[in-house]
C-alpha cells in the first residue's frame, strides 16, 4: 500500500481559477487608477473657466500630483511589502478614492494641489502592488502574459475616461465627474477582500503551511529562490553607465506620456476649438493608439529575436522606429485641422509606448533578477523628477508663448532617450551580479 503524500496542491483547477480571477481584479484596479487620474485633465477646460486658472496654475497642480507619485514610490512599496497586497491595496484604494472624491469640493489652486499630492501618493502603489501579486501567484512562464494583461487595464482606463467623464460633466456637472469614479473605486474593495489572500493563506486552497516569504512561484521548481549574499548599494549601481542609461531613457520618455495624458484636452479646446462633447468623442484615440504601441512594440522585438536577431539589434530597431514616430510631434502645432493633429498625436503616442514596452524588456536584459526592482525604482524616480519639471514648465511656456515650443520639446525628448541608449547602454548584454560586486572591490 502506497504511503499518503502531503496535500500541498489539493485542487489545481481551483488554484488556476483563483489566480485568473485575481488578475482580472488587478486589471480593473489599473483601469480605475487611470480613470481617477484623468478626471482632472478632462474637466480642466471647465475648471479653468470657472476658477480663472492660468496654464501656470494648472501646471502647478500637475506638479503636485507627480511630486506625490515620486515621493510615495519607496515608502508605499515598503508598506505593500510589510502589510501584504490584501491590506496594502485597501490602504491605497481608500486613500486615492477619498482624495479624488474631495476634488469635487475644492475651489482653489492650493486645495486642488494638496488633493492632487495625496492622490499621487496613493496611486503610485497600484503598479508595485500588482507586480508583487503576479510574483506571488504566477509562475515564471506565465508572468509576462499576466503582467501584460494587468498593465493593459491602464490603456482601457485611458480609453474609457474621455467619454465617461465628459458625459458626467455635461449631464451632472464637473463635481460628479470626481465623485462617481471615487465610489466605483471603493466598490472594487468588496470582491478584492472576498477573493484575495496570499497563496499560502488562501482559505480555498488546501496548502500545507508555508513560510510567508515563500510565494507560490517560489515553491515551484521552475523558480528557485535567489541566492542570498551581499547586494549592491544604490551608490554602487550609480557608478554603472548602463544604469544611468536606463534611468535617462525613462526620464526623457516618461514626461512625453504625462504631457499627452494631462494636456491633450486643454490643447484640443484652447488651440483647436473643440467642444467638451467633441473631446469626449475623440480624445480617447491617442490612448488606444498608445496601447497598440505598448503591445505591438513588445511583440515586434520578441518576434525579431525569435527570427534570429540579436537582442541588441531587435531592441534598438524598435527604439529607433518609436523615436522616429515621436519626432512627428514637432509638426502638431502646424497641422491644418484638429483631426490631423489628433492623427499625428496617435502616431507619436504609438511610438513612445513602443519605446516604453521595450524599456521594460531592456532592464531585464541588462541586470540580474536580484536588483531588478531597485533599478526599476531608480528609473521611476528619474521619470518623476523630469515629469514634474515638464508639467511646471509647460504651463509657464504656454502662458508666455504658445504650445509650439512644448510640442517641439515633446518631439525631441525621445531623441535624448535614444542617445542614452546608444551612448550609455551601448551593446545590450547581461551584466552578472558578480561583475557589479567586483566593481565595488576595485573602488
Amino acid at each position: 500500500m502506497r504511503p499518503r503524500m502531503p496535500q500541498i496542491n489539493t485542487d489545481t483547477a481551483t488554484d488556476h481559477r483563483i489566480r485568473w480571477w485575481i488578475l482580472l481584479l488587478l486589471f480593473f484596479a489599473m483601469e480605475i487608477n487611470i480613470l481617477d487620474r484623468q478626471v482632472l485633465s478632462l474637466v480642466a477646460p471647465v475648471l479653468r473657466d470657472e476658477f480663472h486658472l492660468s496654464n501656470t496654475d494648472y501646471g502647478r497642480i500637475l506638479f503636485c500630483f507627480l511630486l506625490g507619485m515620486t515621493l510615495g514610490q519607496i515608502p508605499v512599496g515598503m508598506m505593500m511589502d510589510r502589510l501584504g497586497p490584501r491590506a496594502g491595496f485597501c490602504v491605497i484604494f481608500v486613500g486615492w478614492s477619498l482624495a479624488n472624491f474631495l476634488h469635487g469640493f475644492a475651489a482653489t489652486v492650493i486645495q486642488f494641489a494638496l488633493l492632487r499630492f495625496v492622490l499621487g501618493l496613493n496611486e503610485c502603489g497600484a503598479y508595485s502592488g500588482g507586480v508583487k501579486v503576479i510574483g506571488q501567484w504566477f509562475r515564471p512562464a506565465e508572468r509576462a502574459f499576466a503582467g501584460g494583461l494587468f498593465n493593459s487595464g491602464s490603456v482601457i482606463g485611458a480609453v474609457v475616461a474621455p467619454p465617461l467623464i465628459v458625459y458626467l460633466t455635461t449631464t451632472y456637472g464637473w463635481r460628479a465627474a470626481f465623485i462617481v469614479p471615487s465610489v466605483i473605486g471603493l466598490l472594487w474593495l468588496i470582491p478584492w477582500l472576498q477573493l484575495y489572500w496570499e497563496p499560502w493563506r488562501h482559505p480555498r486552497l488546501g496548502r500545507a503551511a508555508a513560510p510567508p516569504e515563500v510565494s507560490l512561484a517560489a515553491m515551484s521548481a521552475e523558480n528557485p529562490p535567489a541566492p542570498s549574499g551581499p547586494q549592491p548599494s544604490i551608490f554602487l549601481l550609480l557608478t554603472l553607465a548602463p544604469v544611468w542609461g536606463v534611468v535617462l531613457i525613462r526620464a526623457f520618455g516618461g514626461p512625453v506620456t504625462h504631457f499627452y495624458w494631462y494636456w491633450l484636452p486643454e490643447y484640443l479646446k484652447r488651440e483647436r476649438g473643440m467642444t467638451l462633447e467633441a473631446i469626449g468623442m475623440f480624445a480617447w484615440m491617442p490612448f488606444l493608439s498608445g496601447g497598440i504601441g505598448n503591445i505591438g512594440g513588445g511583440w515586434l522585438s520578441s518576434h525579431l529575436i525569435r527570427r534570429g536577431w540579436t537582442v541588441n539589434r531587435a531592441r534598438k530597431t524598435v527604439f529607433i522606429m518609436g523615436g522616429c514616430l515621436c519626432l512627428l510631434a514637432v509638426t502638431i502645432p502646424f497641422a491644418p485641422s484638429a483631426g490631423a493633429a489628433i492623427a499625428i498625436i496617435c502616431l507619436a503616442s504609438l511610438g513612445i509606448n513602443a519605446m516604453a514596452a521595450n524599456l521594460m524588456g531592456l532592464i531585464a536584459d541588462l541586470f540580474p533578477q536580484q536588483i531588478l526592482a531597485r533599478i526599476s525604482g531608480m528609473t521611476g524616480v528619474g521619470d518623476g523628477i523630469v515629469s514634474m519639471l515638464m508639467m511646471l514648465l509647460a504651463g509657464m511656456v504656454i502662458d508666455r508663448f504658445s504650445y509650439t515650443p512644448v510640442f517641439i520639446a515633446v518631439g525631441l525628448l525621445p531623441v535624448l532617450s535614444l542617445t542614452a541608449l546608444m551612448v550609455l547602454v551601448g551593446t545590450i548584454r547581461a551584466i552578472p551580479l558578480q561583475e557589479i560586486m567586483q566593481r565595488r572591490k576595485t573602488k
